[in-house]
């Protein structure tokens, strides 16, 4: 069973990294390169600027409550982020992300 979505770099990559974790649940394949596949397969997570944030939340048309709501954070946060106080990281970084490639309404 599937517990989470993975966004991949391309749909070809997505098909090539499903067969590779196929493979590697029957042992076929190493971890080593299942994770250099997870790498070359999977959206990179850059570190956002604080502009950027803004960037992004203003191409969507929201407000801050509202952004900070389909993100599963608080108001206060993304105000952080924003003002450069605080810098999102781990899921909270990768979410934004996905959010930069895909738009709001992917989380929604």
């Amino acid at each position: 069973m599937k517990t989470k979505t993975e966004k991949y770099k391309s749909k070809r990559l997505g098909v090539a990294h499903r067969l590779a974790k196929d493979l590697d649940s029957v042992g076929m394949i190493d971890k080593w390169t299942m994770r250099e596949l997870d790498v070359r397969a999977l959206t990179p997570v850059k570190p956002l600027s604080p502009a950027k944030i803004v960037s992004i939340r203003r191409r969507e048309k929201a407000s801050q409550a509202v952004f900070a709501s389909m993100l599963g954070v608080t108001v206060s946060l993304v105000s952080q982020w924003e003002r450069g106080e605080k810098k999102p990281s781990g899921p909270s970084l990768k979410l934004l992300t996905l959010v930069a490639k895909n738009g709001l309404d992917w989380v929604a």
